[in-house]
């Protein structure tokens, strides 16, 4: 079977590499550089039930409960269960997780994990290790891959998937083959302010919809806590440093997510991410993590990509507490799937954050991420073989109809703002962001109407994303207005919140 692989993730290039060993001929075709993308930027670890005391149980306990109990059962047990087994396969292809002395892997705790289970490498550079691995291995098995092509559009006939359509130095191309795994990645470049980097722009969500696929639970985003505040590019400061023993201060010292959950630093990270946005706006200033009682020592060894970085950034981690804040992180929605990766579209499967497998509900808990595109890429990779069933998933998605619309132009409308990403972005940060109200919802979907209403047909890459983006906006916000309870990482308000500051 021939065998599309659009992005070259964790997820991926799992994908890639089960179903080459099967026997498929498979091109992992990437918007970028082999391994771009957002696994690279991965910290914390791989979460998977390992040490004495723990369980599968126990943590599908703690993956529902993060889930605001909308995780799906099934999905979770998938997730779990698999997680011993794909994990010693990460070790096989040469990812070398951190050991004791004793040559026991290091295990260390998240928020809302009830055991200290994330296996981690390079102390904070978990993501990386990954990457190179499976990059090699991809390599080394002489697996074809396509780099510096940009995801256009699906292939679709007879309601079939059959391959995908590239823009490559300028040049639209079309790729055929019998099935096509979708692992693009999220859209965190909605947001004014995002961990993610500049590539993830939604592209393999947009391209689902426009071919007709479900997509659900797109108004669920979360926001990561612990952002480093200052000038630069946003950068992330593990959920594990708060695993660790570090503490959230107010302007008066007072350690305040407590006051929002019992579990303080280590609930939720919804929860925390509202805590400290709230407690920002109330002081006027900052809100602190504060590692200081870990020692420089204990920081360095364990954190050496945070503490290198906030070193350079002019911050000493281990003297003073840091200024953080919230930032747009991970999409728990996406393009629906089935236990086996499977979308509504024949012969079209999704993997990673891409996909909504059901596992992640109203909030992902910390470091499911890795180990969802892990389990999930090889289970997709063993379902090529099989017959494709009917009625998976169900063909008709709810919220906004696809839509083969282009980006904006920048002539504005009567009363609304000219169109740019940046505008985009802020729209989305302002009112379809952390807090949200049906005020602010309802504003957001009449600017991102208009903008849809005056468009012009996308020839380059950065108009094909801000297509993309704009499609995801409309999805999200039409999403979030429709959801009217406030549920894990989807907050509702009475009233527009206050804008929250970040730089």
């Amino acid at each position: 079977m021939e065998v599309i692989v659009a992005g070259s993730g964790i997820a991926g290039l799992t994908a890639a590499l089960h179903a080459h060993e099967a026997g498929h001929t498979v091109t992992v075709v990437t918007k970028g550089a082999l391994g771009d993308g957002c696994t690279g930027y991965a910290q914390g670890g791989v979460a998977g039930s390992y040490g004495a005391g723990d369980s599968a149980a126990e943590h599908a306990t703690d993956t529902m409960t993060a889930g605001a109990g909308l995780s799906d059962p099934a999905a979770v047990d998938v997730l779990v269960r698999d997680a011993t087994a794909r994990i010693t396969e990460l070790i096989a292809r040469g990812v070398a997780f951190d050991r004791s002395a004793a040559g026991a892997l290091l295990r260390g705790r998240e928020a809302a994990h009830s055991h200290a289970r994330i296996v981690h490498a390079g102390g904070d550079a978990t993501g990386a290790a990954i990457t190179r691995a499976l990059v090699h291995a991809t390599r080394a098995a002489r697996v074809a891959v396509i780099e510096y092509a940009f995801l256009v559009d699906l292939l679709v006939e007879g309601g079939v998937a059959h391959g995908i359509r590239v823009l490559i130095g300028g040049v639209t191309t079309d790729l055929t083959a019998d099935a096509v795994i979708l692992a693009t990645g999220g859209a965190g470049q909605l947001y004014a302010h995002t961990t993610n980097p500049a590539g993830t722009t939604g592209d393999g969500i947009a391209a689902a919809l426009r071919a007709g696929a479900v997509v659900r639970d797109l108004e669920f985003v979360q926001f990561h806590p612990t952002v480093l505040l200052d000038a630069g590019t946003p950068f992330l400061v593990s959920e594990a440093v708060r695993g660790e023993g570090a503490t959230l201060l107010d302007a008066d010292g007072r350690r305040f997510v407590f006051d929002s959950h019992p579990d303080g630093e280590l609930a939720p990270r919804d929860v925390v991410s509202r805590a400290i946005a709230r407690q920002a706006a109330a002081q006027g200033s900052p809100v602190r993590l504060d590692a200081t009682m870990l020692g420089a020592p204990a920081l360095a060894r364990r954190f050496p990509t945070i503490d290198r970085v906030t070193r350079e950034r002019g911050f000493d981690w281990a003297s003073e507490p840091i200024p953080v804040t919230p930032a747009a992180h991970y999409l728990m929605g996406g393009v629906a799937t089935d236990l086996a990766g499977r979308t509504s579209l024949p012969q079209l499967l999704a993997v990673g954050e891409v996909a909504r497998t059901g596992v992640h509900g109203a909030n992902r808990l910390a470091s499911n991420s890795l180990l969802e595109g892990v389990v999930f890429g090889a289970r997709a990779a063993a379902a090529l073989d099989a017959p494709w069933p009917a009625g998976s998933v169900p063909a008709v998605a709810p919220g906004p109809a696809p839509t083969d619309g282009a980006p904006p132009s920048t002539r504005p409308s009567a009363g609304v703002p000219v169109f740019s990403r940046a505008a985009l972005q802020q729209l989305m940060w302002d009112r379809v962001g952390l807090l949200r109200s049906a005020e602010g919802l309802g504003q957001a979907l009449d600017t991102l109407d208009a903008w849809r209403a005056d468009s012009r047909h996308p020839r380059t890459v950065a108009e094909h994303e801000e297509q993309n983006l704009l499609l995801l906006g409309f999805a999200t916000a039409t999403a979030a207005l429709t959801r009217t309870d406030s549920v894990g990482a989807h907050f509702r308000e009475p009233a527009p919140s206050p804008v929250l500051e970040t730089v």
